[in-house]
């Protein structure tokens, strides 16, 4: 039956394959790494956003919510294809690099992605480009532009920054730079048509071995992204383009203060009455990459907690309904009863959000290192929703996500209570805790179980992807050192997938 189907997942953003140009890419170890996969009945293979990161490097506030990371673009490839010369890709000075230097690696590759593209328009075939620029147009031009607009202002702050008749895109002024960067305004369309069709080979590669991706759209965009410059009428913004309102959450037994993440909020009611057409360009854009989609920070889709502009926290901000049964509805229309969505609804949930999950028939999240706490008599919790024994059926259970740290650096931070509680729940010595909680992941109801590669090798905290609210050069950099995982790994993942019924049959 199909709601029986159960599938294991492992999460690894691409820019963390080993690989010879400083950050993964989907050139050859992306294709090992299915393999890998596919090897140990992994059928399901998450990553974070795709897009071009901005300032921090951070997925979660790329530069467009429709184009790909051109430095996850395979250089070897190119030079296959006759885009670069061999010496361009066998002395590439960051092959040896164990965490990515987002910077250094712009430094060196987007002249070769250049180079590239600059001899593609000279001697390729132009008619799959040519299909692909009139096909991707509604965002691709305005994306391009952007970029280059970047590059010659010194700057991403659009609102900031740049001439005010461009920052208003006034009719005249965008003619005027259309024609005067046009040459550049090509190539940036050229890398992204490099992107489009290396992911679409290798999704392809992956679904023929098996393996479902699994992408991920955040909520909010950045202030500084294409997608505000050219939709100000979608964002709650003043008529000089700056923000009203910002995006946060607010205080709780985390942060007294609340989180102030900063982005623009929705005009949702301006969304509304367009029919949602940005909201379902930008799910079928992330279908494109992706056989299922998580919908970062969930709860923002029943209210967001909107902050005004200016304020020191977040503790000014108020809850802002927000019309998410119109926005599923609507996609129900498109996409029919079963949604391809995983909702992501950590944090504090109301009700609300509880039904608009359930009312759409939305997995939610279970995090395994959120489910050990005290029950207010110095014993363990054992109604947490997060443990094992109380998943229910619709919801994916992770040990943790990329925002956690590992599981073995978690488990090692805890105060030797709750290490007890741990032990005890598994019943296994300190050595075992990792794969022991791995195999809980699995035995459990879920539909969908998903381990981050780091707690697949049981690697401790200096292999930690993002600590939250951070803005360092740890975060965003891992990189796995090699595919050659030892076979046990493999073999044991594959027993416990087919024990517990996760093979995707």
């Amino acid at each position: 039956m199909k709601h029986l189907v159960r599938r294991c997942g492992v999460l690894l953003h691409p820019s963390s394959l080993p690989g010879r140009e400083g950050i993964g890419t989907l050139g050859e170890e992306a294709y090992q790494f299915i393999d890998l996969l596919s090897e140990a009945h992994v059928t399901l293979w998450q990553m974070l956003p795709l897009g071009p990161t901005g300032y921090g490097d951070s997925p979660y506030a790329a530069r467009s919510s429709f184009a790909g990371n051109e430095l996850l673009i395979d250089l070897k490839e190119l030079a296959s294809q006759g885009y670069l010369e061999l010496d361009d890709v066998l002395d590439l000075p960051l092959q040896t690099a164990r965490r990515v230097d987002y910077g250094a690696v712009r430094q060196y590759k987007n002249p070769l992605l250049e180079k590239a593209a600059k001899t593609f328009l000279e001697k390729a075939d132009l008619a799959g480009f040519r299909s692909f620029c009139k096909d991707q147009s509604w965002w691709l031009d305005d994306y391009a532009l952007y970029t280059v607009l970047c590059r010659a202002y010194g700057d991403s702050r659009w609102f900031a920054v740049w001439p005010r008749e461009v920052k208003m895109r006034e009719a005249q002024a965008l003619a005027r730079v259309k024609v005067q960067y046009a040459d550049q305004i090509l190539v940036e369309k050229v890398i992204q048509y490099f992107f489009d069709v290396q992911f679409l080979k290798m999704k392809r590669y992956a679904n023929k071995k098996g393996v479902l991706l699994v992408g991920d759209i955040p909520i909010f965009v950045a202030g500084d992204s294409v997608d505000v410059w050219c939709n100000r009428r979608l964002f709650k913004l003043d008529s000089q383009g700056n923000q009203k309102v910002s995006s946060g959450v607010p205080p709780d037994a985390f942060s007294a203060d609340g989180q102030l993440w900063g982005n623009p909020m929705y005009n949702w009611e301006e969304h509304e009455r367009e029919g949602w057409q940005w909201w379902t360009r930008r799910v079928q854009g992330a279908l494109r990459y992706s056989d299922m989609v998580r919908l970062d920070h969930f709860r923002g889709f029943a209210a967001c907690w909107e902050v005004p502009a200016g304020a020191a926290t977040a503790r000014e901000g108020k809850w802002v309904k927000v019309p998410g049964d119109s926005f599923f509805k609507h996609l129900h229309e498109v996409y029919g009863q079963d949604l391809p969505f995983i909702a992501e609804d950590l944090g504090v949930i109301t009700p609300d959000v509880e039904e608009l999950r359930t009312a759409n028939g939305l997995p939610g999240m279970k995090i395994l290192q959120f489910a050990f706490g005290y029950d207010g008599q110095g014993g363990l919790d054992a109604t947490s929703a997060y443990l094992p024994h109380n998943c229910e059926w619709q919801s994916v259970i992770y040990t943790g996500t990329h925002d956690n740290n590992t599981t073995k650096g978690w488990y090692e931070s805890l105060d030797e209570g709750l290490r007890d509680k741990v032990r005890r729940y598994l019943e296994c010595p300190d050595e075992q805790v990792v794969g022991q909680l791995v195999r809980a992941m699995l035995m459990s109801a879920s539909r969908y179980a998903i381990l981050p590669m780091q707690d697949w090798l049981e690697l401790g905290s200096e292999a930690r992807m993002n600590v939250p609210s951070t803005c360092g050069t740890s975060n965003w950099s891992w990189r796995l050192e090699s595919l050659e995982i030892e076979p046990w790994r493999v073999s044991h993942l594959r027993e416990m997938i087919e024990l517990y019924g996760r093979t995707g049959k």
